[in-house]
């Protein structure tokens, strides 16, 4: 469980389904009033030249949490409110690379977590993320 001033999560962790095999929770409990923000799909892009950024999977995936940080700052929130999120990648056998990278923009305990293989994704990306994240009242 970590708290965040009037945000209280709670990571879900039950041997009755199997474990988390990346940085995310089975599942996440919020417990308070919030506001939630819900995250479009960030792919690799540049926000300077709205080009994706050069380099593979590692270097796109880095500027995907970049991109999500910014929109969540823009919202009020940050990484940390973040609660939920789905991968989207061009071939699976980038999981570990992008895990990594995805791990090292968050701390534990990690959001709940889908990932899947797509056939396409905007502008040939080869990774998107979308997020939805909790945002401490302002009182």
């Amino acid at each position: 469980m970590w708290l965040d001033q009037t945000n209280e999560f709670q990571a879900v962790q039950t041997d009755s389904a199997p474990r988390a095999i990346g940085p995310y929770s089975q599942a996440t409990v919020v417990v308070s009033h919030c506001r939630m923000v819900f995250l479009s799909g960030q792919v690799g892009l540049d926000p300077a030249n709205a080009r994706l950024v050069r380099g593979g999977v590692v270097e796109q995936t880095h500027q995907v949490m970049l991109n999500l940080q910014a929109v969540l700052a823009a919202a009020g929130s940050s990484l940390r409110d973040v609660v939920r999120t789905t991968i989207y990648l061009k071939n699976l056998e980038d999981f570990s690379a992008v895990n990594a990278v995805y791990a090292g923009h968050l701390d534990a305990p990690y959001p709940a977590r889908a990932t899947v293989e797509v056939a396409r994704l905007p502008l040939d990306a080869l990774v998107e993320i979308d997020a939805i994240a909790v945002v401490p009242q302002r009182g």
